[in-house]
């Protein structure tokens, strides 16, 4: 690819990269260029804010109520959460599927607060409303309590599988599937996404300004019992297959300071997803699949600076590889 210059002004109404299917391209259109019509403040979650949206185009009408149930809606989030925008290409680069779209936008709305409109780009992802979250109030955002020895536990039983293993009567499987946690753990682990599966840091050097070193959540890295998962959820209407929110991660993030946690008790990885690390063509696919986001390219000064961060990605992509074949772990198809 050449300077940034060359590259189209917006991806609207270019041709997309084969791996968006139709329903993600109408999601993306939706999210960058909708009219906000409503705002809603998240509880809990003070700098984000659900809004909903609609294309000039539509006749149809909705009441606001439900208009988010109809999928017209998007949560802005903070300018520091842009890398989600990276984390949605990647997912659907890697053919997993399991986060929603998400684009990058910078709003000029008068319903917004300023702070949505000074001319900062922000992601905005699409909002789903059948997420199934538990009804404690501490804990609203899982739709599972589960702690890091249960999670090992269930790794070991391989929930939902023709071998899942036998003598294990005592560990009570999830509706998640076995095969999804390996698509977790290589997503999170390209993006060190630490919050899921590691949000107490118990797997690298945090850096002393990282929350869990402030919040002095890595205290409790010696009793593994007190270590939960953090947004391990799904969809009320498949509640076999996770759903991957939150997933800014860490592109910049040392490669000799890698969190191997995030792979610890992973047997088997997706055959797709590894293709593509092995194909050597993960950067390239990601620079064209970026060129879409017009304000994410320019946010990230361009070819070089997206590149950058591609780069990293890419040698994540083949330390992860080298881990899998010096551990002898499986590479299955998706229906394994």
């Amino acid at each position: 690819p050449g300077a940034s210059a060359e590259f189209p002004r917006s991806w609207i109404g270019a041709r997309p990269p084969p791996w968006f299917s139709s329903d993600d391209i109408n999601k993306m259109k939706l999210l960058a260029s909708g009219t906000v019509i409503s705002k809603t403040r998240v509880p809990a979650h003070g700098q984000v804010l659900k809004v909903g949206l609609a294309l000039a185009h539509s006749t149809v009408t909705y009441d606001p109520d439900q208009r988010c149930h109809y999928g017209l809606c998007g949560l802005i989030k903070r300018s520091e959460d842009l890398y989600e925008v990276l984390a949605f290409h990647l997912d659907r680069v890697l053919g997993l599927n399991r986060s929603f779209p998400a684009v990058t936008r910078k709003f000029e709305n008068g319903l917004l607060p300023y702070r949505f409109t000074n001319g900062v780009a922000r992601p905005i992802i699409w909002w789903a409303s059948d997420i199934q979250h538990l009804d404690d109030a501490n804990n609203d955002q899982n739709s599972f309590a589960v702690s890091w020895p249960q999670y090992q536990a269930l790794l070991q039983k391989r929930c939902g599988m023709k071998d899942l293993t036998p003598g294990m009567d005592a560990v009570p499987c999830l509706s998640v599937k076995h095969t999804e946690w390996g698509k977790l753990a290589l997503f999170d682990f390209l993006l060190q996404v630490h919050d899921r599966l590691d949000r107490y840091c118990c797997g690298f050097n945090p850096e002393p300004s990282h929350p869990c070193v402030e919040d002095m959540l890595r205290d409790r890295c010696r009793n593994p019992k007190e270590l939960l998962l953090v947004h391990i959820l799904v969809q009320k209407g498949d509640p076999t297959r996770l759903v991957f929110i939150d997933n800014a991660g860490r592109p910049l993030h040392p490669e000799e300071n890698l969190n191997f946690r995030l792979l610890e008790g992973i047997d088997e990885f997706p055959r797709n997803a590894v293709s593509v690390l092995k194909s050597g063509c993960l950067q390239s696919m990601l620079l064209r699949s970026l060129h879409m986001d017009r304000e994410f390219w320019e946010t990230h000064g361009g070819y070089q600076g997206v590149n950058k961060l591609l780069y990293n990605i890419d040698r994540r992509g083949k330390v992860l590889l080298k881990y899998i074949e010096d551990h002898h772990l499986k590479v299955v198809n998706e229906n394994s």
